[in-house]
């Protein structure tokens, strides 16, 4: 009669130490099970990417984080609920994205309600700029996806411009399964009135 193994023990942290942060990741130290790869950028208190690698056992998640005090609170859940499809950087989001994320190594990108800069002359410390579709380009498998929301109103138009503005990019629906598994700040917004933007953008299959 054969026995079933038990499943192995949860990590003491799913927060990537770097030896270095002068070369690209090696994924497959990151994760037991090679599978499709899904990056969210600015992960917060994790509300999203947790529920979301938790439905999703067959995808391996990337959650990048800049603050200490954030990412300890998916690190702590996320080892609770078992994920082993959940790896944590704590890192500036845009040095990973240029620099250690490996080229052409993810099928989708999370960026959900980034700091909107609102004022006119700090706009240019915003996530998506001009410059973020052509990281996206670098990081993103042909026929991956960019997922984006904001309460922003302003933020949200200049979100639409500059993917609009490069070719290699296709407006696409938002999953439905996808919209439903929101973020803290998203719930937070949306019980006082406010909506969420959504758009979604694939890049074309050479």
């Amino acid at each position: 009669m054969q026995t079933s193994l038990p499943p192995p023990p949860p990590p003491a942290s799913l927060l990537h130490e770097f030896r270095t942060i002068l070369e690209p990741l090696n994924l497959a130290e990151h994760f037991p099970t090679p599978q499709p790869l899904e990056v969210e950028l600015g992960c917060g208190d994790g509300s999203f990417i947790l529920e979301w690698a938790r439905r999703n056992p067959g995808r391996n998640f990337l959650a990048v984080e800049r603050l200490l005090g954030r990412i300890r609170k998916p690190d702590k859940r996320g080892r609770r609920l078992g994920l082993t499809n959940l790896n944590l950087v704590r890192i500036e989001i845009s040095y990973f994205l240029e620099y250690l994320l490996p080229p052409a190594s993810a099928e989708a990108i999370h960026v959900y309600f980034p700091d909107p800069w609102p004022k006119v002359k700090h706009r240019k410390y915003r996530l998506i700029n001009e410059c973020f579709p052509a990281l996206a380009r670098r990081a993103l498998k042909p026929g991956g996806v960019v997922y984006l929301r904001t309460d922003h109103v302003e933020y949200f138009a200049q979100m639409l411009a500059v993917f609009r503005a490069d070719k290699s990019f296709t407006e696409v629906e938002t999953p439905a399964e996808l919209a439903a598994v929101t973020t803290d700040f998203e719930r937070e917004f949306n019980a006082q009135g406010i909506p969420t933007n959504r758009s979604s953008w694939r890049l074309w299959e050479s």
